[in-house]
């Protein structure tokens, strides 16, 4: 048995099942099964499928012979010819079936009518600026995709909530619909869907993730609490510099020279790593009306940026 798990929204998985096609006409006495992988979490924990396309090779019941991870066309055939042979000319028909892999059961559908539904769904999808509608929960995921996705959410540091999906069928199906997404896990920031797993993670190494999560969460922040907290922070010490990187490691030019003007008026000062905050380094732009970094508070008042800092220092003022 040669067992293809795949996925309807990936394009690549398409193209193989056209070649599973083609090698089932070939090799007549193996059967070739495909199965939706998102629906068998017990076989894709147990042979480990994190991706799709995804082959396992199997001879009799146990675990399988060999296994393949991607759209490699040729690897196909040359492990199929590996494990079960040379391939017999007389063609057959593409075998369709599960190999026995029934779709895990969920709970019934409840009577709740469509509208009732997309009510509870726009409450869902924004009960935190940034939640993921998964197959178990963040500590404990159910499935490959959604373990990847997980990961990639911790690695941002942004807070996030999850949704079970196998614990409630009517979300489960309702949200296919919703957003127009057929599977799972599907990851909202502020109310919107960002996408599945492959979009996650194609962000996350594109490092639009994180910044995409904090944007969320500075937006979903009522204005009086962040304005609250920029009004503490620029009174956190007498003199503080907002700037990227700190003053024993100045991540631009412009901080590095500030950095090297105070250091010279040999007066006391804290800094403050913009880098490090996103909701601080978009807040306080509007809070001072200043649009750019570093910014230099004394007493509680922005004295001006980089360029300021450096006319006051060389006029003695600073």
């Amino acid at each position: 048995v040669v067992a293809h798990y795949w996925a309807t929204w990936c394009e690549p998985c398409g193209a193989m099942d056209q070649l599973v096609r083609q090698l089932s006409s070939q090799w007549t006495g193996v059967a070739f099964a495909r199965v939706e992988a998102e629906e068998v979490d017990e076989l894709t924990e147990r042979y480990d499928v994190s991706a799709v396309p995804f082959f396992t090779f199997h001879k009799g019941a146990g675990a399988p012979l060999d296994k393949l991870e991607g759209a490699d066309g040729k690897a196909l055939a040359s492990k199929t010819q590996q494990h079960f042979g040379v391939a017999s000319s007389a063609p057959r028909a593409a075998d369709g079936a599960s190999n026995g892999a029934a779709p895990v059961a969920g709970t019934h559908a409840s009577d709740a009518g469509p509208g009732d539904l997309d009510a509870r769904l726009r409450k869902l999808t924004t009960q935190t600026p940034v939640v993921l509608f998964m197959k178990g929960d963040r500590d404990e995921p159910r499935c490959g995709f959604s373990r990847k996705v997980v990961e990639a959410l911790n690695d941002t540091g942004v807070e996030y909530s999850t949704f079970d999906i196998l614990q409630d069928e009517d979300v489960r199906q309702g949200l296919k619909t919703f957003s127009n997404w057929p599977t799972y896990p599907q990851l909202y920031a502020g109310g919107e869907l960002l996408g599945g797993c492959d979009i996650v993670l194609e962000m996350a190494a594109g490092g639009e993730l994180k910044a995409a999560l904090e944007e969320a969460t500075a937006a979903a922040m009522p204005e009086e609490d962040i304005n609250s907290r920029l009004a503490k922070l620029v009174k956190s010490s007498e003199v503080v510099l907002f700037m990227k990187g700190d003053r024993d490691e100045p991540r631009c030019g412009f901080s590095r020279k500030v950095v090297e003007a105070l250091n010279d008026t040999g007066v006391e000062y804290s800094t403050f790593d913009i880098l490090q905050d996103e909701d601080v380094r978009q807040g306080l732009k509007t809070f001072s009306n200043w649009p750019t970094y570093p910014q230099l508070y004394a007493g509680g008042e922005l004295l001006g940026g980089c360029d300021i800092v450096l006319e006051m220092a060389a006029g003695g003022e600073l």
